[in-house]
């Protein structure tokens, strides 16, 4: 086991709890399309991985659901705790989300579908222009080892995560 202020105090979430967590991170996405958003949801599990410390829809194209989470909880929990955290969201984490979790010490990264898969679906969007950057080539560069779990292999669950964004990007 290593030691240090990066090393883990608990083991890695199951397959199972990230698969329970990423259904309860759709839920989040699909009450920000409610309410006009781009749906994508984000939660910060605890420690023990069962735990919901937050929980964070799209707000805009400058404030994703996962930036925004990170932002907040860095604000309100210590460094320490957080870094035995997961970061639960339902698409893979931009450059900006990925780089906002490394720096609010989430240690953590559970995501869904890939963001080549987001890509499939939004094309050339305005309000989507992603990057060609995959969040474990970002973390990879950092002085930080955050794990990455993701895409989750669920079927029921890719068919759920994928659905609402059909519909969103095309106006339809």
């Amino acid at each position: 086991m290593s030691t240090g202020p990066h090393a883990f105090a608990n083991a890695d979430p199951s397959l199972a709890q990230q698969v329970a967590a990423l259904w309860r991170a759709q839920a989040v996405a699909e009450r920000a399309m409610r309410l006009g958003r781009h749906p994508f949801g984000a939660l910060l599990l605890a420690p023990d991985h069962e735990t919901v410390l937050a929980e964070q829809g799209n707000i805009d194209t400058v404030n994703h659901a996962e930036a925004t989470l990170a932002r907040t909880v860095a604000s309100h929990q210590p460094p320490e705790l957080l870094w035995n955290c997961t970061l639960v969201t339902t698409f893979e984490p931009c450059a900006m989300c990925a780089a906002t979790a490394y720096w609010a010490n989430i240690g953590r990264i559970v995501y869904g579908a890939s963001e080549e898969a987001l890509l499939g679906l939004t094309g050339s969007h305005p309000e989507n222009p992603t990057l060609s950057l995959p969040s474990r080539e970002l973390f990879a560069r950092g002085q930080k080892p955050v794990r990455v779990f993701g895409p989750v292999a669920d079927a029921a669950l890719q068919d759920a995560l994928l659905a609402p964004h059909r519909h969103f990007w095309s106006g339809g």
